[in-house]
């Protein structure tokens, strides 16, 4: 076939799919979900990686602590000797 037919009704079946009721479901679906997953209030992947690291960090710290206060509470209930 001619590369130049095959090309001519490539460009009009674009035109036709662009007038096409089709295309207006298409955005008005995107229209739709975009200002549903807006409600949603969701955070981005990269977001929900860096809270948990700062998670994990978080429960490393509080980990170190709660022996420190256990080291402390033994320290002070221990009797001393004179």
């Amino acid at each position: 076939m001619n590369q130049k037919l095959i090309d001519d009704i490539n460009e009009k079946l674009k035109a036709v799919m662009a007038q096409s009721p089709a295309a207006d479901l298409e955005r008005n679906l995107r229209a739709m979900l975009g200002a549903a997953f807006a409600r949603l209030d969701l955070v981005s992947r990269e977001e929900f990686d860096i809270q948990r690291e700062v998670l994990a960090r978080s429960r490393a710290r509080l980990a170190e602590l709660e022996k420190q206060v256990a080291a402390l509470e033994a320290a002070a209930s221990t009797p001393e000797r004179r």
